[in-house]
């Protein structure tokens, strides 16, 4: 028998994973077991074993067709349709199988099996290790040496709390040698420890399971994992790395005789550690000391899916999830386009086969007669007189403290004077004698603690005789309880002003510093009010409590906490009170003095009813287990029913299993006294197991089959049902084996040939004495379920709750429903309420629950109970992972459909490879049982989940924490790719439509073709004297001759004041002398090209003027950060050697920068061009300057980063540079006598332009102000503008964000120190993108108070093809914003919507377009011109375009035609420049200047930023914002695409514990905002995304270092 036994825990704790061999394998060890277990009724022969052996194994042997399965045919019933449905238990001893209710688990198994068929290869996320929790080497001990903590075991969401008390492990104790135990370790017992709770084993299968799976790391499993860690620190090894295996398929090597051995070449594995693939099994030391992770061997080998060899461990992961989505997902979508604004979500079409109810309409089934006993009291006050004055010695409650000693009896005699003293100080003791505080009828709060018992039931019955309601809540412990803030509503809403409370609780309440107890979150203000007797004066002697009969006065009210964490007061009647003992009373044949041992929360629910107010009734003595005895000593209610000789017990499932986890060191219990084991969530189909393990581990112990009564009550409708206890053995209960699928359907169906995914029921007895309940349908009219329908059960009767307290809109949904039948008349005149509890009526007239509506979860239209997906997540190998007790299941609802999400406590010994293996084979067991894909599987640290009072998860706490992101999980897996079914349709791209056609269709619509154009320059009559100059150096050769003393550039330190300034003479003769120097020292030729590496400044200037002086072509160039060389160098060196720089001029201090140690490291010095130092002039000037021959030769180099990362310089004439000059002259009204500010870049693009070249052209005084210096001090350029009063000022975006962050609290301080912007015209943001609306509108607000006119901030937009293109003029009308609908821009149309609807996106204009430009938006594939109303790239005419790149960096193949585009279509005569910038024209009702209707500009994105996904395009910046908006903590956030997957990457402002918070928000808002699947999510630190001088992100840059495994992240989510 101990042999047996020892197998028996040999195969369950050689956990591993493989399939469905080994459920029969543990099927034959049990059944060999029990066989020989019944070797005392005489032994079983070698025939009959055999015969049993084949009839348990039957069924899962693969069987030739045609053939019955030997055993099958006699096993199975005649199917009638009673017989088939509800089976009943032939007697108590032996079982039919097929009921067992450990069958979960091995479907579980069985599912998982199915699954590993189909091998999935999901990367496993990575973490960075500081976030790793370190494994303690404990759980690394071997059996005999380590003690099981015993772990809270109730399946469901109120399994209340975790339990640690002290078991040990039942391998037999220690006798196991560890040479021994590691050999069998290594010979791999891979089986799956299927922790069933029916097993007398599953105590301790947790620690040796545990163990044997960490030596033996058999399985990589049916998930190929890759753990990325952060390469620094190696740190102990995580998950005991002492032993690995690259063969994959452990389980053939381990039950060699169930079938011939195959031979596999194992295929090379990517998830080993070790490179060489030996099969065999090297002999592990466990040793103590950790060990350096060894890096991938073979990472450097991987292909990815298309034959590219990559050697990024990042690219592997993304191409194994790559892979994984190539299956096809389960709901296929329909693939045919529609191209109108419209994505339409799909709606879920139903299935043509699925199950649909047949039966007959049900009919409403009523409950045996309430009985009329004579001597019944006529209310419980009644009853308590009664029984205080006849028996007043008779106990009625004995408490127990924490050792299980009994600590108080409360008798009768006792309850009654004591209650009575509390009415009586109640009713005159509060208030004044005029003005008391309580009147009959007012409600009062019971706050008492749960080992309280005796003072609770005094107050309750207290509040009885005052006829005052009493209204019991929990003890809040902190101000901020889970809950407790709606439990105030809850008083509030009663008008409870007074709480009466024990000593002891009122104690331990918290307190203010001044002793008072606070305020609680929500609560109204109450009056403390302590019951104990020593506190209450004695009522006088005349003075008794008014007993009535029971009558419609409100007894008391229950509070219900709902699926969304509202809490509501169910009220009940004094004669519902009393019909409900009564009822109680017949149904469970209590008799006077009966002994009851109760376990359950006493102020509430089934605990309340027996123990406290039935039991009053019948003068019973209740022998009350707190919580906290049962946590140290979960026998303890055993213990008592054997000490006490009780009749009677209520418990529930969770204290039954602990029981079964604790009892192996009992040796004399004795269960024969009991007649009626009350299982008070018998409505959790999940029940049944603990039942059936009960009654087979204490059958032996004198516990009979027909005294375990499951019942199924709700706060609404009290009891419901209850299984009446009998003598009579021969009527078994009933049970029935439901299809899931069915079931999801709402439908009844015994299922036949999918063994996996059923749920067996148990009933829950008959209706209650007196009541009538029929089913109704849980949606929509009440009417009547079909007799196979599952629907919501209803009960009529006197006894149930009357309303919901103040709320009349809900009581009437609840309480007073009128059930309907087919024909829509109602089938009573009595209303009936609902009980909330899911379930039908079977033969009989017994009851079956099969859930309940709060935890109901409506998936693409097919229904999901929260409690069984946690019971088939439990069958998962529970014990090794998670805490059994603490998961949660709830639905979110994103994009209109319900989301599953788990949520689990961790156990803190488990290693990242150990929990992510548990959560990919819960995805699958649930997705193999249920059908239904699970959307977020999470884990959290243990104890951080919410609990209730009881120590139970609180669900909806948890999923509010879930929502708001304040979780913290250390795990998280997201499944969107397999839940989200409803996408609208993929775009496909139309056939073909040249462009003629659609320029027709324009026309034909009434559509105008979009094009505009700024004022005519030849129209324009100015008193322009520079324009009669051809080249820029001439006018500054007549500015100096002129206004020789004129001052052209001021430039500020950071303190505001003028480092230096230059008229037009000091600049003119500086620019000789570097002439001379250029032609002197660097003998350079006409046209040579010159760099120029200078900080933002006068030399800059100087230099540039002194190229054109001498006939050199200048290149600006951003000096190298001298903090940060070794990365801002080689761009440096790069743009010198791409533009053929002949020789390099600089200042002295980069001069020496450029030759220092840390550039000699970073490039080869040696290859530089001539280095000349400026700060030391030649006296002399050249002999001549230079005159060019052509105004269209260069003038300039302007090179630039473009956002994706690409170098290019474009070339600008001469005659393009005076052009712009004059341009920008004429749109700002620039003359002599103006002042304008530039806080810019000064290197390329308008920045440029403005710092060099504009003053000299117009002759205004340009005021500079490095960006740089705003570092030191944010206020200097605002400080500036007001200052020198400024009209016109020029600045960027990274400007507009310092000023906007660094100055947002100081505007009062700048207004005390005269900051004056009232002056201001115009105030420019200079850039290449999109408006940033955000940021423009919040620096508008902000500065408003200092006079800055909202009107004057605006927008320019330029390129590489034109620096400027828009530029907000001084005339001309106000910067208009639109909204448009971001669907229709995913299709390249452009649809306006108002402000404020779904889905809209405010674009600014982008600034008035410049004099002499021309645009056209253009089709970018086709070329043909376009309508207003479509998104297209925006084409350039005009007479300042660049005139052609002069190299390009890294895409040599670069199109000519960006430069010289011609129309397909139209007017095909016109030269465009192809800005690579996608946008729209709009006509808007505003008039420019000319008289004209305005066109305005919008930029939408860059072409080449635009991401295709779904066959739509989406920009960058859209996603970007819908993510920031996610979450506090987020930074910053760009994303970018790779192999068709969105690669989301944010920046966490915050600990570290909160990036994994981010994963499901981040994928719930893109989903949401753009119906688009997150592939992976990477949380990464502050600072990591890559930003420009310009301010814009470089997300390519970002992507190349993410490919590279370069960003270091916090945590990469890879979305299943």
């Amino acid at each position: 028998m101990v042999k047996s036994a020892k197998k028996l825990a040999d195969i369950y704790y050689g956990a591993a994973r493989s399939g469905i061999r080994v459920c029969y394998r543990v099927r034959l060890l049990r059944s060999e077991h029990r066989c020989q277990s019944l070797g005392t009724k005489g032994d079983i022969t070698q025939k009959g074993y055999e015969k049993k052996r084949a009839k348990l194994i039957g069924a899962y042997l693969p069987h030739p067709p045609g053939m019955e399965p030997s055993g099958q045919a006699e096993r199975r019933p005649p199917v009638t349709p009673s017989s088939s449905r509800y089976h009943r238990r032939r007697s108590s001893g032996t079982r039919d199988e097929r009921y067992r209710s450990d069958v979960h688990t091995e479907a579980v198994q069985a599912a998982l099996a199915k699954h590993k068929e189909r091998k999935m290869a999901v990367p496993m996320p990575s973490k960075r290790r500081s976030l790793v929790v370190q494994s303690s080497m404990d759980a690394y001990t071997p059996p005999g040496e380590r003690h099981v903590t015993i772990q809270d075991t109730s399946s469901g969401s109120d399994g209340e709390g975790s339990l640690h008390g002290e078991g040990t492990p039942t391998s037999s104790h220690g006798s196991i040698s560890m040479e021994h135990w590691i050999s069998r370790a290594i010979h791999g017992s891979t089986t799956s420890s299927t922790t069933s709770s029916s097993s007398t084993q599953s105590g301790g299968s947790g620690a040796a399971g545990r163990l044997a799976d960490v030596l033996a790391q058999t399985h990589v499993g049916p998930i190929a994992y890759l753990s990325l860690k952060r390469k620094s620190a190696p740190g102990p090894v995580e998950n005991g790395n002492s032993l690995r295996r690259s063969c994959e398929f452990g389980s053939e090597l381990v039950w060699p005789p169930l079938e011939p051995e195959e031979n596999h070449s194992a295929p090379p594995d990517v998830t080993s550690y070790a490179s060489e693939h030996s099969a065999q099994v090297e002999r592990p030391q466990v040793s103590t000391t950790p060990r350096p992770v060894t890096k991938y061997g073979n990472a450097e080998l991987m292909e990815t899916g298309d034959g590219v060899p990559v050697s990024s461990r990042v690219s592997a992961k993304i191409q194994q999830l790559v892979n994984t989505l190539k299956r096809p997902k389960r709901p296929p979508l329909r693939e045919f386009f529609v191209d109108d604004f419209e994505e339409l979500l799909e709606v879920q079409q139903p299935d043509p086969n699925q199950p649909r109810p047949e039966g007959a309409q049900m009919l409403a089934i009523r409950g045996e007669q309430m009985g009329v006993v004579t001597n019944w009291p006529p209310s419980l006050e009644a009853a308590l007189q009664r029984w205080g004055t006849i028996s007043p010695k008779a106990p009625c409650l004995t408490t127990m403290d924490t050792n299980g000693k009994a600590l108080y009896v409360l008798t009768y005699g006792k309850l009654w004077t004591r209650s009575m003293k509390v009415a009586y100080n109640i009713l005159h003791k509060l208030g004044t004698k005029q003005e008391p505080m309580l009147r009959p009828g007012d409600r009062v709060a019971l706050v008492f603690p749960n080992n309280d018992p005796a003072a609770f039931m005094v107050a309750f019955y207290g509040c009885l005789l005052a006829e005052v309601v009493p209204v019991p809540i929990e003890v809040p412990l902190t101000r901020k309880d889970a809950g407790s803030q709606q439990i105030g509503f809850l008083l509030g809403s009663c008008g409870v002003t007074v709480a009466l409370t024990s000593d002891a609780c009122h104690k331990g309440l918290p307190k203010s510093p001044t002793g008072e107890i606070p305020q609680f979150k929500g609560w109204p203000k109450l009056l403390w009010f302590v019951t104990e007797s020593k506190h209450l004066s004695k009522p006088p002697r005349d003075w008794y409590p008014h007993i009535k009969d029971a009558n419609n006065d409100t007894a008391y009210i229950e509070y219900k906490t709902c699926k969304d964490g509202s809490v509501l007061g169910v009220t009940v009647m004094r004669i519902a009170m009393l019909t409900h003992c009564q009822g109680l009373t017949q149904s469970c044949g209590y008799a006077e003095a009966e002994t009851i041992v109760n376990v359950l929360d006493f102020k509430k629910d089934v605990g309340l009813w027996h123990g406290i107010l039935t039991s009053v009734m019948n003068m019973m003595h209740v022998i009350s287990i707190p919580y906290s005895l049962m946590k140290v000593n979960p026998l303890s209610w055993i213990q008592k029913v054997c000490q006490y000789k009780a009749r009677v017990a209520c418990v529930k499932s969770r204290d039954m299993h602990w029981a079964l986890v604790a009892h192996r060191d009992q040796r004399d219990i004795d269960l024969s006294s009991l007649r009626m084991l009350l299982v008070a969530d018998g409505s959790n189909p999940w029940s049944i197991s603990s039942c059936d393990a009960f009654l087979n581990v204490f059958q032996g112990k004198g516990l009979r089959a027909e005294v375990i009564c499951p019942c199924a009550s709700s706060p609404e409708a009290l009891t419901v049902a209850i299984r009446r206890p009998t003598d009579d053995c021969n009527l078994p209960p009933g049970r029935g084996v439901l299809s899931m699928h069915g079931l999801s359907h709402g439908v009844i169906r015994v299922d036949t040939e999918e063994k996996l995914s059923v749920l067996t029921v148990q009933d829950v007895g008959t209706v209650m004495p007196g009541a009538l309940m029929c089913v109704v349908r849980p949606d929509g009219v009440p009417q009547l379920c079909k007799t196979d329908e599952i629907g919501e059960v209803c009960v009529c009767s006197i006894a149930t709750g009357t309303s919901y307290y103040g709320l009349s809109g809900m009581t009437k949904n609840t309480f007073e429903v009128f059930p309907m039948s087919s024909s829509g008349a109602p089938i009573s005149e009595y209303p009936f309420t609902r009980t909330g509890l899911l379930g039908f009526i079977g033969p009989g007239g017994l009851v079956f629950i099969a859930g309940k509506m709060d935890g109901l979860m409506v998936v693409a239209g097919r229904r999901h109970n929260a409690d069984d997906i946690v019971a088939t997540a439990l069958a998962v190998e529970p014990m090794k992972f998670v805490y059994r007790g603490r998961i949660a299941v709830f639905s979110i609802t994103v994009l209109h459909d319900e989301r599953i999400v788990v949520v689990a406590e961790q156990r803190p010994d488990s290693t990242e490879e150990d929990s992510f293996q548990w959560m990919s084979r819960v995805l699958q067991a649930i997705d193999g049982i249920h059908q239904v894909g699970v959307y977020c599987l999470a884990l959290v640290p243990s104890n951080t989940l919410p609990k209730t009072p009881l120590g139970g998860i609180h669900l909806s706490e948890t999923k509010q924490q879930f929502l708001e992101g304040s979780l913290h999980p250390c795990n998280v897996l997201m499944c969107p790719h397999t839940c989200v079914s409803n996408l609208p349709k993929p775009r496909q791209k139309q056939p073909e439509i040249g462009p003629a056609s659609v320029m027709v269709g324009n026309l034909v619509s009434g559509k105008r073709i979009a094009q505009a154009s700024g004022r005519d320059l030849g129209q324009m009559e100015d008193n322009d004297q520079a324009r009669k100059f051809l080249f820029l150096s001439e006018v500054l050769q007549w500015r100096a001759q002129t206004t020789p003393d004129h001052v052209l550039y001021t430039l500020l330190n950071s303190r505001g004041a003028i480092a230096s300034s230059l008229t037009c003479l000091q600049l003119h003769k500086r620019a000789e002398k570097i002439a001379a120097l250029l032609a002197e020292r660097g003998h350079l030729q006409d046209g040579d090209h010159v760099a120029l590496v200078y900080p933002p400044g006068i030399d800059l200037i100087a230099a540039f003027y002194g190229c054109l002086y001498c006939g050199c072509v200048p290149i600006t160039v951003r000096p190298p950060h001298p903090q940060n060389i070794a990365t801002t160098l080689p761009t440096v060196k790069m743009i010198v050697e791409v533009s053929r720089s002949a020789c390099v001029m600089t200042s002295q201090a980069i001069c020496k920068l450029l030759r220092s140690k840390e550039a000699t490291a970073a490039v080869d010095v040696r290859t530089w061009p001539p280095v000349l130092d400026t700060d030391d002039l030649p006296k002399k000037k050249p002999p001549h300057l230079h005159k060019p021959s052509n105004p269209d030769t260069l003038a300039y180099l302007d090179f630039s980063v473009s956002t994706t990362g690409m170098l290019a310089g474009v070339k600008m004439s001469h005659t393009a540079t005076s052009a712009f000059c004059r341009s920008i002259k004429l749109q700002c009204e620039l003359y002599p006598s103006r002042e304008v500010a530039i806080c810019l870049d000064p290197y390329c693009g308008l920045g440029f332009v403005l710092w060099c070249l504009c003053s000299v052209y117009s002759g205004h005084q340009s005021i500079l102000i490095p960006p740089s210096e705003l570092e030191v001090n944010p206020a200097l350029w605002l400080m500036a503008v007001s200052q020198y009063r400024v009209r016109d000022t020029f600045c960027s975006y990274s400007v507009m964000e310092l000023c906007t962050k660094g100055l947002g609290l100081q505007t009062e301080l700048l207004k005390t120190r005269g900051l004056d912007l009232s002056r201001v015209r115009t105030c420019v943001v200079v850039a290449e993108e999109r408006p940033r609306i955000a940021l423009t509108q919040s620096f508008s607000k902000l500065f408003k108070d200092l006079g800055l006119h909202p009107r004057a901030v605006s927008t320019s937009f330029g390129c590489r093809v034109n620096l400027a293109i828009c530029l907000q003029g001084t005339s001309g009308p106000d910067p208009t914003t639109v909204y448009v609908d971001m669907r229709a821009l995913r299709h390249d149309r452009v649809r306006l919507v108002e402000r404020g609807s779904p889905h809209s996106l405010p674009l600014m204009e982008s600034g008035k377009i410049l004099p002499g430009v021309r645009i056209i938006i253009a089709n970018p594939e086709t070329k043909g011109p376009l309508g207003d109303s479509h998104l297209g790239e925006i084409w350039v005419h005009s007479s300042h375009n660049a005139s052609g790149y002069f190299t390009v960096y890294g895409d040599e193949s670069l199109q000519s035609d960006h430069f010289s585009s011609r129309l397909s279509f139209g007017d095909t005569q016109t030269v465009w420049a192809r800005t690579g910038y996608l946008g729209f024209l709009r006509r808007t009702e505003l008039t420019d200047a000319s008289g004209e209707r305005h066109d305005a500009l919008y930029v939408v994105g860059a072409l080449d930023e635009a991401m295709e996904l779904r066959g739509m395009r989406y920009h960058p910046i859209d996603i970007e914002t819908s993510v920031i908006r996610t979450h506090k903590s987020i930074m910053e956030c760009a994303v970018f695409t790779w192999t068709n997957l969105l690669v989301v990457v944010v920046e966490l402002d915050g600990s570290e514990q909160e990036a994994l918070d981010l994963v499901p928000l981040v994928t719930n808002s893109v989903l949401e905002d753009h119906y688009l699947i997150v592939g992976v999510v990477v949380v990464v630190d502050v600072g990591v995304i890559p930003i420009n001088s310009r301010g814009e992100k470089q997300r390519m840059h970002l992507r190349d270092g993410f490919l590279a495994d370069q960003l270091d992240p916090i945590y990469v989510a890879y979305n299943m």
